[in-house]
C-alpha cells in the first residue's frame, strides 16, 4: 500500500491519476489534522510526503507540525518514507535550505536572517539595495518583496502592510536581477532529472506552476495568470547546475524536488529555493514530453516492489 499524506486536496488529482494509471494500491491521508497513536503498530507499506510548508495559509498551520512528528514514528519504526523527515525539515526552513547548498558549493544570494520585527531595519543595513524579503517558511513565494532603497523597506516596516512570519523568521536576500526577467525550476524525482521550467516574474514572485492555482484557486494568487507565463526551458541532463542538483539530492536524501535559481547580468545563476511538494504546469509537462506525476508514481511503485 502506499499511504499518501496530503493537505491541499486540488493539488492531489493529478497525483491519483499516476497512481492508478499503474494500478497501485493507494490511500490518501489528509494529514491537515488527524491523531496517531505513538506506539501503535505502523501500517505496511510506502508512504509519499506530500504536506505544503504554506499550509498555513489554508488554515492549517497544526498539519505542518502534525506531519513533522508523525514522519519521525514513521522512520523510527523502519519505515519508508518518500521525502522524509530530513528532507521535510529542508522544505520549512529556507535558512538551512541555504545553508546546505552552500556548504555543497552550489551558488547562492547573500541572505541574512532576522527574529524580530524590531531588529529588520537594523539588520537591513548588513545589505545593499536592491534587496528583497521572504518568510523562511514559505511556499507560493510568501512573503517576497523587492525593495530598491532602504527608505522604501523602513515605511513598509512601520506599516499596517507588514507581515508576520509563520515561524517569526524573516530573511532579507540580495536581490539578482534577470536580464530574462524570468526564473528557472528544475524538477528532479529519483535522482533524475525530468525538465526545466522558465516562469516569469514581471507579476509578482507568487510562482506556484500546480493547474489548480492557474484557475483562481482562492488560495494560490498566481490567479488569473495566463499559462504563457511558465514554460519549458531547455537544460540538458548533464548541466553542471544540474549534476549539483542531483548530487544535493542525494546527500540530502530528497526523493522529490524543484529547484529554483536566477540568472543573473553578470551570467552566473544563484540558487535561492527548494521545493519538495513539488507541483507541475500540465501544459509546459506536455511541452517537455513529460507527464509529472508519473515518475513519482513509478518511484513508489519501485519501492513498493523492493519493500525498501
Amino acid at each position: 500500500m502506499i499511504h499518501v499524506l496530503y493537505e491541499n486536496p486540488a493539488w492531489l488529482p493529478p497525483l491519483a491519476t499516476a497512481l492508478d494509471a499503474r494500478g497501485l494500491p493507494w490511500r490518501a491521508i489528509d494529514a491537515s489534522t488527524g491523531f496517531f497513536e505513538v506506539e501503535g503498530d505502523i501500517p505496511a507499506g510506502i508512504w509519499l510526503n506530500r504536506m505544503s510548508p504554506s499550509a498555513h495559509t489554508r488554515g492549517h498551520a497544526g498539519g505542518i507540525h502534525y506531519v513533522r512528528e508523525w514522519l519521525g514514528v514513521l522512520e523510527e519504526r523502519g519505515a519508508r518514507v518518500v521525502n522524509g523527515s530530513h528532507s521535510y525539515a529542508l522544505e520549512v526552513s529556507k535558512v538551512r535550505q541555504h545553508a546546505a547548498l552552500h556548504t555543497m558549493g552550489i551558488l547562492t544570494p547573500r541572505t541574512v536572517a532576522v527574529v524580530g520585527r524590531d531588529q529588520l531595519v537594523a539588520a537591513s543595513r548588513q545589505m545593499e539595495a536592491p534587496f528583497i524579503t521572504k518568510h523562511n517558511q514559505g511556499g507560493k513565494g510568501l512573503g517576497v518583496q523587492l525593495f530598491r532603497d532602504h527608505d522604501a523597506f523602513d515605511r513598509h516596516v512601520g506599516s499596517e502592510a507588514y507581515e508576520e512570519p509563520m515561524d517569526g523568521v524573516h530573511l532579507l536576500q540580495a536581490y539578482i536581477e534577470p536580464p530574462s526577467r524570468s526564473i528557472t525550476r528544475v524538477e528532479i524525482v529519483d535522482g533524475q532529472m525530468m525538465f526545466a521550467m522558465r516562469s516569469a516574474t514581471d507579476m509578482g514572485f507568487e510562482l506556484c506552476p500546480a493547474d489548480a492555482c492557474q484557475v483562481g484557486d482562492a488560495f494560490c494568487p498566481v490567479g488569473e495568470a495566463p499559462t504563457s507565463r511558465f514554460a519549458a526551458e531547455p537544460i540538458e541532463a548533464d548541466d553542471p547546475l544540474v549534476r549539483a542538483y542531483i548530487a544535493f539530492c542525494d546527500r540530502h536524501r530528497i526523493d522529490v524536488a524543484g529547484i529554483e535559481f536566477v540568472t543573473g547580468a553578470d551570467g552566473r545563476r544563484y540558487t535561492y529555493d527548494i521545493n519538495m511538494n513539488t507541483n507541475y504546469n500540465s501544459a509546459v509537462a506536455k511541452a517537455a514530453g513529460v507527464d509529472g506525476m508519473a515518475p513519482i508514481a513509478a518511484l513508489c511503485e519501485r519501492l513498493l516492489a523492493t519493500g525498501r
